[in-house]
């Protein structure tokens, strides 16, 4: 009687135990959720750095930046971009100078909308030489797609990831 107690006693507390163990499914949905809370504080706090991992200029193949140092850094009312470019410039932009997407400078007309699974943020700034808009689709998952408008140049887009901004040196 004693064995039976004992066996019926330690098999509804193994069940107990199993049954409070969260499913892989449920600790992917928590992440998940924890991730979308960071991407919307980064983009609500409009202080976040894009960083490309592939180049997609108009007319031409794919390009990997993995190697290539390269970012968009939005801090509260500026624009700082260091990003490369590949593509056909159209005038103002002179041969063996800075081939980059290299401005910074004042954010005029910014918008941020969200969407059902990503923000979409549309900005533009006036570098030196150019004009830009900027046009920022930024996952819950913290991926996101760029495509940047100039007035002297094709347009470009890129995808990479945003994060937390970088310790400027």
């Amino acid at each position: 009687m004693k064995t039976i107690i004992t066996t019926l006693f330690l098999s509804f507390s193994v069940l107990i135990g199993f049954a409070q163990e969260k499913t892989k499914q449920q600790i992917k949905e928590e992440q998940k959720a924890v991730k979308q809370k960071e991407i919307d504080a980064l983009v609500q706090s409009k202080e976040y750095e894009f960083e490309a991992i592939m180049a997609y200029p108009q007319g031409t193949r794919s390009i990997d930046l993995t190697t290539n140092s390269n970012y968009l850094r939005f801090q509260k009312d500026t624009i700082h971009s260091e990003m490369p470019f590949f593509g056909r410039a159209y005038s103002g932009v002179g041969y063996g100078g800075d081939a980059g997407l290299s401005f910074k400078g004042a954010i005029k007309d910014y918008s941020l909308k969200k969407e059902k699974k990503s923000y979409t943020i549309k900005a533009t700034v006036k570098g030196d030489n150019d004009s830009y808009d900027i046009f920022l689709t930024v996952y819950f998952d913290g991926g996101a797609n760029l495509l940047i408008n100039s007035t002297n140049r094709s347009a470009i887009s890129y995808r990479g990831n945003i994060g937390k901004l970088k310790v400027v040196k």
